[in-house]
This record gives structure tokens, sequence and C-alpha cells, in this order.
């Protein structure tokens, strides 16, 4: 799991996918409006620090076109992935649409990952490009990628709510038995819808 960034979920693209509220619903609520909004988020989770996120909100204001490209790809990204990730939970086939924007930007991704030594061995690294506006995407696409290709996959949930919370979720139960996003939340509506019902009935 992804344990450098701040991530509610475990895993960063499952976080990135969920910036959306009430995603599985007719009226969908978003978070992330432009691109300032984006790189507030990347920052929360720890993507990029405080400073770097302050100098690509300069740079944002000085390429307005290139940060409205990135926030575009931003949240095609994050789209394809989540319906990936919903029908994974679903057993539903994969668009293939979905499916190319993601080896797309995986793509992206590869091309500015490098190894670099670290404590005796290796890890994940990026080149010197990091002051590029896209950049906050690549932890993402990675995290993704990790999860794709992992067992870890099996346990991705979604959010049982019938009103469209739609909620992914890691699914750390030992059973898998996991429903809700939080049982204090739409676990509990679902709790008491059903107690309503039993009255009537």
């Amino acid at each position: 799991m992804d344990s450098n960034y701040n991530t509610n979920t475990g895993w960063l693209c499952l976080d990135f996918a969920n910036t959306v509220d009430w995603h599985a619903s007719a009226h969908p609520v978003e978070s992330i409006t432009n691109f300032t909004d984006l790189l507030e988020w990347s920052k929360q989770v720890g993507i990029v620090s405080t400073e770097v996120a302050d100098s690509l909100i300069h740079k944002g204001q000085e390429k307005g076109k290139e940060a409205q490209t990135t926030l575009h790809k931003a949240k095609e990204l994050r789209e394809a992935m989540y319906q990936i990730f919903s029908n994974v939970t679903h057993q539903q086939p994969i668009s293939t649409n979905d499916l190319n924007i993601l080896n797309k930007a995986i793509a992206t991704m590869l091309y500015h990952s490098r190894l670099t030594p670290h404590d005796g061995g290796f890890t994940w690294d990026w080149d010197d490009n990091t002051d590029k506006l896209n950049y906050i995407l690549w932890p993402i696409v990675r995290s993704a990628v990790d999860l794709m290709t992992s067992k870890a996959l099996q346990r991705v949930g979604q959010c049982a709510d019938e009103q469209g919370c739609g909620w992914l979720f890691w699914d750390s139960s030992r059973n898998r038995s996991r429903r809700w996003c939080d049982m204090k939340d739409c676990g509990n509506r679902a709790k008491v819808r059903r107690f309503y019902k039993r009255s009537k009935g």
C-alpha cells in the first residue's frame, strides 16, 4: 500500500478517484474545480510540499492554457480509474476507452521514472522535470499500476449506499465483508432504512 502519502484509503489512486462526492449518483459533487484545487489536494496528501505547490500555482498562473490542460487530463484520468475500479469491484467488463486513457498516463509516468539508490537497495524516483505542471499526476498513476497489478486489487470495494455514494475503499477486513464507506455515515443510514422497513412490515 502507499505508505508515503497521507491517504484515507491507503492507496493514493483510490483517494484521487474519491475527489468527487456521490460519484455513483445522478448528481455527483465535484471537489476539484480548478488547477489550484488540484494542487491543494496534492499538497494535502503529500505529493508536493507547500513550497512546490506554491511554485506550481505561480507557474499555472503564467501558463494558464497548460494548467487547464493538466486539469482536464487529471479529471479524465480520475474518471477512467474510477470506472475501472468500480467495474472490477462489480465484476463488470472494463471499458477499452478507460483503459486507453490510463495506459497513456502510464506511458508518461514511466518516461519520467527512474531508479535511485536507497538504503542499500533501490527505489523509484522522478527525473528532473518536477517543475512540469502534470508532475502531480505521476505518483497517482504509479499507485494505480501498483494496485492493479497486485493481489490487493481483490480487496477494492465500493460503498453499497443506494443513493449513490460510490466511495471506493480498500477492504482490510479478514473476510472482505466491508460494505460501506463508513458505518457512521452510509452504513448508519442503511441501518436506519432497514429498521424502518421492518417496523412498517
